[in-house]
């Protein structure tokens, strides 16, 4: 090299960098026709870790701080370039700047439903979405496996890498937690602590610590959500005799309120439906079971269904005076007892 060459070269005295927006995981400074001044001053700043490599092998990583760059501050380097002690020239070799600081609200969430094994259902599918948070704990690792010689590296770029490692790894967290669906809305905090753990040693390959993972919501597809739902209404209901003893109790008073045939229609559809409702009791009662208690008779003055089959034969039968609740036979027009008009 000419000498004129050799002074016309530019040498640095300071190294620092300033994150200029959010999101820069990685930052290389500018080297290129510059040489590093021995003595010049490096700045770490909290949140923040600086790295030399020197021909493409990494040497010394510092923490933050004021550093003044000699053979004692950069004892690897010095190894690398077979420094004496005494060696005062400039040197070459690139720095790289590392965020440190928290990545955080970043979502994660099911684009398909995860089918996993559960205690009440046997299987189910679900979906969920939350957020997580990491940061990078080794530059050394990140620089090695991740970032590399980049100018500069977003987090944008490993966002996607991120996100399939949690999907992937949630389907054995949930089969190990053991926790039914069911429960699991009251335990969302210990499942997201228990994803966490499975996930850490997966970020710690990459040079990264996840800090946080948290479960904001876990949902069924809507076809099996309304079976959820109808499950959860048969549960709420329990005893079906008594659920059907309640609504003809309820019904009896709209029953009164009615005037004519109206009242009348209302009775026989009660009576159907707790001939119903003793249909489907036998239907559920196990083979060999003990039979369920019959139904109670409905009040007195409440007309009852005609029988299946019957046609002319059942209206000539006897019935109740929609006025008195009294007897009186099927063909009749007026009540006997107090001679309402039955029409």
């Amino acid at each position: 090299m000419a000498l004129k060459d050799f002074l016309a070269k530019q040498f640095i005295d300071v190294i620092q960098w300033v994150e200029p927006e959010d999101g820069i995981l990685a930052y290389r400074f500018p080297m290129r026709d510059m040489e590093i001044q021995t003595g010049a001053k490096l700045t770490v700043r909290e949140s923040q870790m600086a790295a030399f490599v020197n021909e493409g092998r990494m040497a010394d990583v510092f923490a933050p701080g004021l550093y003044t760059l000699n053979t004692h501050t950069l004892p690897l380097l010095t190894n690398l370039l077979n420094w004496d002690k005494m060696f005062q020239s400039p040197f070459k070799s690139d720095v790289y700047y590392f965020s440190t600081r928290l990545q955080v609200n970043q979502p994660w969430g099911t684009a398909t439903p995860i089918t996993v094994r559960d205690r009440d259902f046997g299987a189910v599918q679900l979906r969920g979405y939350g957020i997580y948070s990491w940061r990078i704990q080794d530059p050394r690792t990140f620089h090695t496996k991740v970032s590399g010689t980049r100018d500069l590296y977003k987090t944008g770029e490993i966002e996607g890498q991120l996100r399939n490692t949690i999907i992937g790894r949630m389907a054995d967290t949930f089969a190990e937690s053991q926790v039914p669906f069911l429960d699991m809305a009251a335990n969302q905090v210990e499942l997201g602590q228990k994803i966490a753990g499975q996930l850490a040693p997966a970020f710690a390959e990459l040079g990264l610590a996840l800090e946080a993972f948290v479960v904001q919501n876990l949902s069924l597809p809507e076809e099996l959500q309304k079976r959820l739902n109808e499950r959860i209404g048969m549960n709420m209901v329990g005893d079906m005799g008594r659920y059907t003893q309640f609504q003809v109790a309820q019904s009896m008073p709209i029953a009164a309120a009615n005037e004519g045939g109206g009242a009348a229609g209302i009775g026989v559809g009660l009576g159907a439906g707790m001939a119903m409702a003793q249909t489907m009791m036998n239907a559920m009662r196990a083979p060999g079971g003990p039979a369920p208690e019959p139904l109670a008779p409905p009040p007195a003055g409440t007309p009852t269904a005609p029988a299946a089959g019957g046609g002319a034969a059942a209206a000539a039968g006897p019935k109740f005076c929609i006025e008195c609740g009294k007897p009186m036979p099927g063909r009749a027009k007026f009540c006997p007892e107090c001679g309402a008009s039955q029409q």
